[in-house]
């Protein structure tokens, strides 16, 4: 079925659904995008609708398609790399969501977590899912959902309801209702999985109040997923592939070495180091994930989240509109006056790894008479690289073998130029940018092609990875250590404030 080498990768993210088709050579054949509505019903509440999510996952399905001027049946292999930890419950009769789902960025189970965490809950949760109990992850969300939406618990116990995060719900409807399955690395994000045995554990489940019956089988990345429905596009499409969008853009950089380490800047910002067949427990609250599980064997990562990274870019202009398009936020950055030091701390949702701080909020320092709108765009370009720098110290102190000192990197905010050098400069190391910068849909589109047999294994398509730019640090010593010494200053004024 379908033309050897033609894989469509679904690629549904927080902002936007994209769809992009890759040919025999990983070159794009075609590419369609999508924004869809961002509700905020609360303070610190952040859903999405289900049905636009899969509204905009068809539309630009098909119209890549149409850009490419190739029929479903030309397809080989459909892979699906998606927002993680975003939940969403649904009606296994009629496929329909029993609520909005409720967005990864979303923070009303705050005081759920610490509930848990005064009832002494932290340490096995963390122990088997090396994560931490923070309003990020599903499960919490879960138990929410279960709690608030009328009847939610009774369905459930009639086997009505079935959960999933986004991977699981389009893939629920694009086979017509006939799979309920995730893969292991949107398993380990729910605080539901066991890492090590790669279970959904009975423990966790007790301790988070969801009932074993809603939850999807576990499968490996590259694994048989069932079919699409004709009718969606048009014949039947094999789905070989699934994984976490920050897993599959690992997966894109070929970052299958130990040591290796990759950070992909979307809404937010993932870095992710390859630790190799064993779960490393962080001493430094960075959280231990499943890299990959490709043919039965996990592969884990350290991982450091930051929650506002290309976020903070959409802030300048959709809050304060002070840029009409993000590309312009790097040429005015470049403006903004050498002898100001204005720091953006963007805790706009909290503040992730390594603060782990729910209650945080953003805030402005140094601002003086002068301060433009240049000083403020630098400000929130270079916080980006100044909370990498953060993730990549802890992984560093972590990490017992030696990473890797070269950082790839990918997504929206890597084309600035002048933010990469700034990068690279804060951390004192080479940034890599590839020729490939849709690393996530690669990731993606490269398990559906290999479970295919239309592409290599790991090692042959880590051969086909290039090179477009290396940024190489050019800011000296006492510089790098005074910027980032008044940045560790503005983070500890945020988290003062929030404690207080």
């Amino acid at each position: 079925m379908g033309k050897p080498g033609t894989v469509l990768a679904i690629d549904q993210g927080t902002t936007s659904s994209r769809a992009i088709l890759f040919g025999e050579d990983l070159q794009v054949l075609g590419l369609a995008q999508r924004e869809f509505a961002q509700h905020y019903p609360a303070s610190g509440w952040v859903e999405h609708d289900p049905e636009d999510i899969w509204r905009t996952t068809v539309e630009t399905a098909r119209q890549a398609l149409a850009a490419a001027k190739l029929e479903a049946s030309d397809i080989a292999a459909l892979g699906i790399t998606n927002q993680r930890e975003t939940c969403v419950l649904w009606d296994r009769r009629t496929s329909k969501p029993i609520h909005r789902a409720i967005v990864w960025q979303d923070r009303r189970t705050a005081d759920l977590c610490t509930a848990l965490k005064q009832a002494g809950h932290e340490r096995i949760v963390s122990a088997k899912t090396g994560l931490l109990l923070d309003p990020y992850f599903s499960a919490t969300k879960i138990a929410w959902l279960l709690d608030h939406v009328e009847g939610a618990r009774a369905l459930a116990q009639a086997g009505h309801l079935a959960f999933g995060t986004i991977d699981t719900f389009l893939l629920w409807r694009l086979t017509g209702g006939k799979v309920h399955a995730t893969d292991a690395t949107n398993a380990s994000r729910t605080l539901l999985y066991d890492i090590a045995t790669g279970v959904f554990d009975d423990d966790l489940l007790r301790i988070f109040n969801v009932p074993r019956s809603i939850l999807p089988e576990v499968r490996d990345c590259n694994a048989d997923y069932g079919v699409t429905e004709p009718s969606i596009l048009g014949a039947a499409v094999p789905i070989r592939g699934i994984a976490g969008d920050q897993q599959a853009a690992m997966i894109g950089q070929a970052c299958f070495v130990p040591g290796m380490v990759k950070a992909t800047y979307g809404t937010g910002c993932f870095a992710l180091l390859n630790t190799g067949q064993q779960p490393v427990v962080s001493q430094n609250r960075l959280l231990t994930t499943v890299a990959y599980q490709l043919d039965g064997r996990r592969t884990y990562a350290l991982e450091g989240a930051i929650f506002i990274a290309g976020a903070a870019v959409q802030w300048l202009r959709d809050g304060l509109r002070i840029i009409a398009s993000a590309a312009e936020s790097g040429t005015l950055a470049a403006r903004a006056e050498a002898g100001q030091d204005v720091y953006l701390v963007p805790a706009f949702v909290g503040l992730g790894a390594p603060y782990w701080q729910p209650e945080a909020r953003g805030a402005l320092l140094g601002l003086s008479r002068g301060t433009g709108s240049a000083e403020i765009a630098r400000a929130a370009l270079e916080a980006v690289c100044y909370q990498t720098r953060d993730l990549l110290d802890a992984m560093r102190g972590d990490w017992a073998a030696e990473a890797k000192s070269v950082l790839r990197v990918d997504g929206g905010m890597v084309a600035s130029d002048w933010t990469m050098q700034f990068l690279a400069d804060i951390l004192n190391a080479p940034v890599e940018r590839p020729t490939v910068l849709e690393t996530t849909a690669l990731g993606a589109a490269w398990l559906a092609g290999h479970r295919s047999g239309v592409w290599p294994d790991a090692q042959g398509f880590a051969g086909t990875w290039r090179l477009e730019r290396a940024f190489a640090p050019r800011m000296d010593d006492a510089e790098r250590l005074r910027k980032y010494a008044g940045w560790a200053r503005a983070v500890r004024s945020v988290l003062d404030f929030s404690r207080s």
